[in-house]
């Protein structure tokens, strides 16, 4: 399919499970990920590339050196991903806009591999009924306003994980 998730971090160095993640993301087929560390002051990018050594291929570190906004960490994620792989779809999530207690992060990337095929014909849908000039970042979409919106839809009420 091409599928890309780009993931935003900045100073999670106590949020993130690097075993819990790891775990998840090796479970997780037909996915690429991109993680971003966006300047980090703590030890996130050190996490980061803990989880690419043990994920291998299925994982790239992208490290923002100079702390941008978080559009700018998305575009740096989303060049990187276009230019290392063939995607046909890339989707972002901001890791601040995800409730990190209680496994929420990881069961919203078990999600993101379990529905994977809906995520994507949502948001090929909402593609066709908006009037978007071409451009390589298309289909960039998020991961967590597709699933709101299906959740809202009753498409998506088993899934679980929380939001802030």
């Amino acid at each position: 399919m091409g599928i890309g998730i780009i993931i935003i971090f900045h100073n999670n160095e106590y949020d993130i499970n690097k075993y819990l993640l790891s775990k998840q993301i090796k479970k997780t087929q037909n996915i690429k990920f991109c993680l971003v560390n966006n300047c980090s002051k703590d030890k996130t990018d050190q996490i980061l590339k803990e989880i690419k050594e043990d994920c291998g291929s299925t994982v790239s570190i992208v490290n923002v050196k100079k702390k941008g906004s978080e559009a700018s960490a998305k575009r740096a994620g989303a060049r990187y991903m276009i230019n290392q792989f063939e995607l046909k779809h890339l989707g972002y999530i901001h890791i601040k806009s995800i409730d990190l207690t209680n496994d929420g992060f990881y069961n919203l990337i078990k999600n993101i591999s379990d529905y994977q095929k809906e995520i994507l014909e949502y948001n090929i849908e909402n593609l066709k009924k908006k009037e978007i000039r071409k451009m390589k970042y298309q289909s960039l979409f998020s991961v967590i306003e597709n699933i709101k919106r299906m959740q809202s839809k009753s498409q998506f009420s088993n899934i679980v994980f929380k939001l802030k």
